[in-house]
């Protein structure tokens, strides 16, 4: 997910040049600008280069870690199923005192490696009181035969998810990069001390890092790590990222259902499988009631988790083959065409002089970013072999990135209590602005336009609320301009279109 952040403090400095009005200056947003190194040597010690203005939307898949030929890898995800089976044997024991929850269960996000992917804000992320309760509730049931599986080659913590409503993704990967964060930690510390200047660096003492299974208690330890505004920055290996989710998921689960019981060898379970799902399954079912008839029947027969995870693990080569394929496509995206983009913002000499309030300011950015998407290339960010890369993730991604140098605080997926917002801009509490993103292809755009901004608006006090549509082609525009013209807002100034199409833009060597 997308965090509030703080501003880098070495995020913008002046270009050397003659005269310093016309010297452009030198955007840092990667970490190889703000720890002036090379990429090169990031790509060679085989780390992502992160952003540290916006989270990127990749995490750690555990899956990575199990099915890969490094011992090291293979020690961590069996020290991520040795934490579990301590406390698999601890909630035998019966209910936990609510401190000892609190101090094996539940701990604060990592957030300092700079990755994340869920679009819900803070709320409910991370390894809170419900993951807490949903993990030990069901370490009995979904996790009793750790160590001693009879179908599955190995444990895997991503079982959870298959079988507990309300437990994501972003709980397993929050989970494991908290079990494997001392292994990050140091992978950063001898990344550090080799490449970067020591006024780069500082020694921090990390919190719940090693646990100790004598004391039963985690321990702390110091790092000399690479700091920026105060905390501490963690490079990961590029090579146990994913994107989108992890290789052992619900959804695969459900739409792979149909093929799970042939492999199931035991042939009147097979049967009584087949037999249930047949009943309760609705003549001429539409693909939603396959899907809930397909779930109702791996709740009555649970075994067919472990046979799904057998076969997730017998096509483990695919899983780094389509994560690697995932992370090197990110890398193209939000680090080599992000960086063309950011370079032609900071072209533009009015770009870090931006004043006003919060409502300015943000319309001032956004014509920034509309100029430049449209007339100076900055298009082709959007677009992949040929085809619109059409995910409001990566809008509100290089939004972020458009904020440099800003006095306001830029908070994404704010929550004010009736759901998120895309941004909130402000400066203190009596300057406000909402920014929200559509794209012109979502079929609740009519909707969204009439209702969502000012629900926000009126949630968060912010006084004023900004629309933004991106459109790819010229049948979205179409349909953009006809809502527009029958809600009566073709003429609004706080609508504003930004074209990302490809077939009307100047040559490349006039862009």
């Amino acid at each position: 997910m997308m965090r509030k952040r703080k501003k880098a403090s070495r995020l913008v400095r002046p270009a050397p040049a003659a005269s310093v009005d016309t010297a452009i200056p030198v955007v840092r947003v990667y970490f190889s600008d703000f720890f002036e190194v090379s990429e090169g040597s990031i790509e060679q010690y085989g780390a992502f280069n992160i952003s540290l203005v916006a989270d990127l939307p990749l995490f750690v898949d555990p899956f990575l870690l199990f099915n890969s030929k490094k011992p090291d890898y293979q020690r961590l995800h069996q020290g991520i199923i040795q934490y579990l089976t301590f406390l698999r044997d601890k909630s035998a024991q019966g209910p936990l005192d609510q401190g000892l929850l609190k101090a094996w269960y539940r701990f604060p996000e990592v957030r300092q490696n700079w990755f994340g992917f869920t679009v819900s804000g803070n709320s409910g992320s991370g390894l809170g009181s419900a993951f807490a309760e949903a993990l030990h509730e069901n370490l009995n049931r979904i996790f009793a035969d750790f160590g001693a599986e009879k179908v599955t080659k190995g444990s895997h913590l991503e079982k959870l998810c298959l079988i507990r409503q309300g437990v994501g993704k972003d709980n397993i990967s929050d989970f494991t990069t908290r079990l494997i964060q001392e292994y990050l930690l140091e992978y950063t510390q001898k990344f550090a001390t080799k490449h970067i200047q020591p006024s780069f660096r500082r020694t921090f003492a990390i919190e719940k890092i090693h646990f100790n299974y004598e004391t039963e208690v985690w321990e702390p330890r110091l790092f000399d790590l690479p700091e920026c505004e105060r905390d501490y920055v963690l490079l990961t290996p590029r090579d146990m990222l994913t994107k989108d989710d992890t290789w052992i998921n619900k959804p695969d689960l459900i739409s792979d259902f149909d093929q799970i019981p042939s492999a199931i060898p035991n042939e009147q379970l097979r049967a009584q499988i087949n037999n249930y799902f047949r009943k309760i399954l609705p003549k001429r079912a539409s693909a939603k009631e396959h899907n809930e008839a397909a779930f109702r029947t791996i709740q009555e027969f649970p075994e067919l988790i472990d046979y799904y995870i057998k076969y997730k693990e017998q096509h483990g080569e695919r899983a780094q083959s389509i994560s690697s394929h995932k992370v090197a496509f990110s890398n193209a995206l939000y680090v080599e065409q992000f960086r063309e983009l950011i370079a032609l913002l900071a072209s533009k000499s009015d770009f870090y002089h931006v004043s006003g309030n919060t409502y300015e300011e943000a319309h001032a950015r956004l014509r920034f970013l509309k100029d430049v998407v449209e007339n100076k290339g900055g298009h082709k960010i959007f677009w992949s072999r040929g085809k619109p890369i059409e995910r409001e993730e990566d809008v509100h991604i290089l939004y972020r990135i458009a904020w440099f140098a800003t006095l306001s605080d830029v908070s994404r997926e704010v929550n004010d209590g009736r759901g998120p917002a895309d941004f909130k801009i402000s400066r203190g509490t009596a300057d406000k602005s909402i920014i929200e993103f559509k794209l012109a292809k979502n079929t609740q755009l009519k909707r969204n336009l009439q209702k969502q901004a000012e629900i926000y608006k009126a949630a968060s006090d912010a006084k004023k609320s900004i629309k933004v549509i991106v459109f790819f082609t010229a049948a979205e525009r179409e349909r953009v301009a006809k809502i527009l013209k029958n809600l009566k807002m073709s003429d609004n100034a706080d609508i504003i279109l930004i074209d990302a199409r490809r077939d009307n833009k100047p040559s490349g060597s006039k862009a």
